[in-house]
């Protein structure tokens, strides 16, 4: 049965896929993750991945409104960082989902995948 609380915590979530589902913004997401915890000026962010400000700024704004960002200031500069509270929200959320009520994936698998993502951006390289 949903309570009012567990509507409204999905829309949250809803949208803070959403603001993720934008591949730039992903982008964004990963960088700033790899960076973590100092994170990174919006002018390193840019020259990273050749976003130009405005468009920049607009995905930035998007990912702070939903909590996904935080942004802290240093004398003239905004400094971003992934908000791995919020994001960890929303793994405990799926997870909730996939392991433990349905044992859709079994929690070893989870760490299966990331062995093996790990293992392929290492090859990458």
């Amino acid at each position: 049965m949903n309570t009012i609380d567990d509507t409204e915590r999905v829309i949250r979530y809803a949208d803070m896929f959403a603001a993720m589902g934008a591949e730039p913004r992903l982008r964004i997401m990963q960088l700033l993750l790899s960076a973590h915890p100092q994170g990174l000026v919006v002018g390193d962010i840019q020259d990273e991945l050749n976003i130009p400000a405005s468009t920049l700024s607009h995905h930035l704004d998007k990912l702070k409104n939903e909590e996904l960002v935080k942004v802290r200031r240093e004398g003239t500069f905004l400094w971003y960082t992934a908000n791995t509270e919020a994001l960890q929200e929303l793994l405990n959320f799926l997870y909730a989902e996939c392991c433990t009520r349905n044992k859709v994936v079994k929690p070893g698998d989870l760490v299966l995948i990331v062995q093996a993502s790990k293992r392929s951006h290492e090859k990458e390289k």
